[in-house]
């Protein structure tokens, strides 16, 4: 096991100056590359509702999705950070995590976790559950603030770490490793992991818990519930197939505390839409403003497919009314004669 004693992202300034405040809120961890189970902490491979723990989550592939190739998953803990490596370790040592990605006594804090639990559950079974999304929370924050509800995919990593209410750092390594990808897309594939993939990898996941517990505090009991649900939503939403998501764990149900409520609280649904071959270019418009229009028009999100697939369906996810409104729309336009 290797361990490194800090990453490379620098702490944020101490309004004070005072340095030492800072290593005191987010001090220095080691970082262990883990290739065997019995490397990770016993509260992780064996959750259960007495060790309830939070971390950050993500994961590192070449193309990840349902096709790529999972390399790393990164699990960021208050005293240390995992990198499980799954190149050396293969198919077991992931699957060995299977429990703790499935637990709701584990929360997973993650920024954007479409690909990583599509990856997942095509190439090891595995069904993301219980997670955090900070951009989801982003968009729920700046809504409760007045505004019109934003793209759930509306801030980058990046740019939420440079947000002085959550984090307040630059994070300039994120850009090297995009250019190495670019120019070599078996960047995470190479062993033995260089310093700057382990920093980089650490550097993914190290202030996510912190940034969940500042998001949580701005979220009211409302807000919270639509965080769980439609992270729940994503978790599943390019994990499509024949049986309607009905081995998947059940949707958060309505907590007793709203349950007042409950007429007011519109469900979330995720939907999925058949595109008929030939017609998604109709669906998107010239340089995506069809599609932009009908998001526009509708208090919903509309996600394609894209290049990673699936390229023939269209995913909407949002309050039952407004998921019944884009469909009519995206159908209408289906049937549009050019």
């Amino acid at each position: 096991m290797a361990s490194s004693p800090q990453t490379n992202i620098p702490l944020p300034p101490d309004p004070g100056g005072n340095s030492q405040g800072n290593e005191d809120i987010l001090p220095p961890v080691p970082i262990h590359i883990v290739t065997q189970p019995n490397q990770l902490p016993v509260e992780f491979l064996e959750p259960t509702p007495l060790t309830k723990i939070i971390i950050g989550f993500d994961c590192e592939g070449v193309d990840l999705c349902r096709h790529g190739t999972l390399c790393i998953m990164q699990l960021a803990f208050p005293d240390a950070i995992y990198l499980v490596d799954a190149i050396e370790g293969g198919d077991s040592l992931v699957k060995a995590c299977k429990p703790a990605l499935e637990s709701t006594y584990i929360t997973k804090v993650i920024h954007d976790c479409k690909r990583d639990s599509e990856a997942l559950y095509y190439q090891f079974g595995i069904k993301l559950h219980n997670v955090v999304d900070t951009q989801i929370a982003y968009s729920l924050i700046k809504e409760q603030e007045g505004q019109k509800r934003l793209p759930d995919d509306y801030i980058s990593f990046v740019t939420l770490l440079a947000d002085p209410q959550y984090c307040g750092v630059a994070y300039a390594e994120k850009e090297e490793v995009r250019f190495l990808l670019r120019k070599d897309p078996n960047f995470w594939t190479y062993r033995p992991l260089s310093e700057q993939m382990v920093r980089a990898a650490a550097d993914d996941v190290r202030f996510l818990p912190s940034i969940y517990h500042k998001m949580v505090e701005k979220l009211n009991h409302r807000s919270l519930w639509h965080l769980a649900v439609r992270g729940a939503l994503y978790c599943r939403c390019f994990c499509h197939s024949n049986n309607n998501y009905a081995d998947w764990p059940p949707l958060p149900p309505v907590p007793e505390n709203l349950i007042s409520e409950k007429n007011m609280l519109e469900e979330e649904i995720l939907s999925v839409l058949d595109v008929p071959n030939g017609k998604m270019g109709r669906i998107i418009g010239r340089k995506g403003a069809t599609i932009l229009a009908i998001k526009d028009s509708c208090d919903a999100e509309i996600i394609i497919g894209g290049s990673k697939g699936p390229p023939d369906k269209l995913f909407i996810i949002g309050p039952v009314k407004q998921v019944r409104k884009a469909e009519a729309m995206l159908r209408g336009r289906m049937m549009d004669i050019p």
